[in-house]
């Protein structure tokens, strides 16, 4: 049996079985990059569901992993050099996950980077803006008389979607061919933004071709479903 005594998230989220992976997360566009990528590596985890509403993640425990209260954060009891390890921000994640198994991200030096970049383009870019666009248009925000804030980051979201769809011109996934961790961290803000956000007309997303065809293609992928609903809310 694995040993996690001495990461104290486990103490109000017990690990029912120490030898595995412990996810700790919630089914939003961030937590369900990790949760899709376990499911795509076929990866044995465990699931524990943070209740970001009850402010769980601001607990002395959930902060003991990661300081910044944010979810997603995993253990992993085989990290490098086979002790426990423990890693939040979803980027990082799925990226120390698709070097742990050697998938969804390319050997090829130039290639490997460039599929980084495109990780990095929905870090800085994609999440931040349309999770801004979420606020102003279905949540507070949508109270605020003046429109100019939520026009800003409506602008802003249309332009990165264009970015988006230059880059699937003639490609199944951002990568080309190849299905990958840039995907894999795109999906579910975009499915976000037309689904919960509905913000799809804001955006005219319509309009576009083949970010749409992308998004289908990937929600097509039968680890993307299971990813998507993982932990479960109930």
């Amino acid at each position: 049996m694995g040993d996690l005594s001495n990461f104290g998230i486990t103490k109000r989220w017990p690990a029912q079985n120490p030898d595995i992976i412990q996810l700790y997360s919630l089914p939003t566009p961030n937590g369900v990059k990790v949760s899709i990528m376990l499911e795509e590596t076929g990866l044995d985890y465990e699931p524990h569901l943070i209740n970001i509403s009850e402010d769980e993640t601001w607990t002395p425990e959930f902060l003991s992993l990661n300081p910044n209260g944010k979810i997603p954060a995993i253990i992993d009891p085989n990290g490098p050099n086979g002790e426990p390890f423990a890693l939040f921000e979803s980027g990082a994640i799925i990226q120390y996950l698709a070097e742990k198994t050697g998938n969804f991200l390319p050997t090829n030096p130039a290639k490997r980077m460039e599929t980084i970049q495109w990780v990095y383009f929905q870090m800085a870019g994609l999440g931040p803006i349309f999770g801004q666009l979420g606020f102003f248009h279905k949540f507070a925000g949508k109270d605020i008389e003046d429109k100019r804030p939520r026009d800003r980051y409506v602008n802003e979201s249309k332009r990165l979607l264009g970015v988006l769809e230059t880059r699937l011109e003639g490609r199944d996934w951002i990568m080309g061919d190849d299905y990958t961790i840039a995907d894999i961290a795109t999906i579910g803000w975009v499915r976000n933004l037309v689904g919960f956000y509905d913000a799809g007309d804001l955006v005219e997303f319509d309009k576009l071709v083949n970010v749409p065809a992308w998004l289908a293609r990937g929600l097509e992928r039968p680890a993307v479903q299971r990813g998507l609903d993982i932990p479960s809310r109930d």
